[in-house]
């Protein structure tokens, strides 16, 4: 396999959803077809809807900038087709082991060497994954954020059989469509950015089974303090600029301390039918009447708006959709 000599011109997905949806609406922006998996033939009016409801997002994410003709979205329900049509494939079938070895097992027989197979799982380690497959070495998991349309960021991880040349070539694919690539340097459960995730959501459910704050009071305890922050500059940097003038060492030397204090459970509840009861009657309070789907739209409006924001200052996702341009100027030139 010779990364200047791969090319691809169409994206196959093995699965459709929320996920799979959400990739096909940001490579057809950027140009590239798709062809899209999913044993339900139901699945085709769905993900037709899903690409034009996120193009609308996606158009005014790049307003103003020189975007390709859009690709071309194809459908069907034969799992053969779809792989023998695809230049890189993209796993999105549910989060379950048994079904995507299966699923994957099928494809891997019937595609040539060179073709990357990635995993969109969000926990499976790729190893557990390219096990027994033909040619495991271009496997690796390719891991995004919902929605994947507006989200930049996809974790890369190589398996323990992964090539290095198949992440460069996942690395350079998912950057062609506006991507930020964090390649994590060894494979865990999680990876990384889950990991992270689930230790606060432990805490959200720790504090429902305490009865300490609703799902409301947890959501505002974010979103109008450390949430604002985190999409400038993370955590770590946030940190070291709390340390004034004596930056990170500073901090760590005043709260440091802290890290031995009671403060957090760390191991998650038992999810009790009262927890569930909890979170499912305290979002439901905050949707406020709203649909899942006039929620998705105030979503996807406000991540626009965020990232054209960040976007004059280079910084956070906004970085990532100024290198989006630059890649698409270059390629239209």
């Amino acid at each position: 396999m010779e990364k200047n000599a791969y090319k691809i011109n169409t994206l196959g997905l093995l699965g459709t959803g929320v996920i799979g949806g959400g990739w096909a609406a940001r490579a057809l922006h950027a140009g590239i077809n798709v062809i899209a998996f999913d044993k339900n033939p139901e699945m085709k009016n769905w993900i037709e809807d899903s690409v034009e409801n996120a193009f609308i997002s996606l158009d005014a994410l790049t307003e103003g900038m020189d975007v390709p003709l859009k690709g071309l979205l194809n459908f069907t329900s034969d799992p053969i087709e779809m792989a023998k049509k695809s230049d890189f494939i993209q796993e999105n079938v549910p989060e379950d082991l048994d079904i995507k070895r299966q699923s994957l097992e099928i494809i891997a027989q019937v595609t040539d060497a060179d073709i990357i197979i990635s995993s969109s799982t969000s926990g499976f380690m790729p190893s557990e994954l390219q096990k027994n497959m033909p040619h495991p070495e271009r496997f690796i998991v390719g891991h995004p954020f919902n929605p994947v349309y507006l989200c930049p960021l996809v974790e890369i991880v190589g398996g323990k059989q992964t090539s290095n040349i198949s992440k460069d070539i996942a690395k350079e694919f998912y950057q062609s469509i506006g991507m930020h690539t964090l390649m994590v340097r060894r494979e865990v459960p999680g990876h990384i950015s889950d990991r992270l995730q689930e230790a606060m959501w432990r805490e959200i459910l720790h504090a429902l089974n305490d009865d300490l704050a609703t799902t409301k009071e947890l959501d505002e305890s974010i979103v109008y303090g450390p949430g604002l922050r985190w999409s400038i500059m993370g955590m770590n940097q946030i940190y070291m600029m709390a340390g004034g003038k004596g930056g990170a060492r500073h901090f760590i030397k005043q709260f440091g301390p802290a890290l031995d204090w009671p403060w957090s459970h760390l191991k998650a509840p038992k999810l009790s039918e009262e927890i569930i009861k909890r979170f499912v009657d305290g979002t439901t309070l905050q949707a406020d009447g709203k649909s899942i789907s006039e929620m998705e739209k105030i979503r996807d409006e406000c991540l626009v708006a965020v990232q054209r924001v960040l976007a004059k200052h280079d910084m956070g996702a906004g970085k990532a959709l100024n290198q989006y341009k630059e890649r698409l100027r270059k390629k239209l030139d």
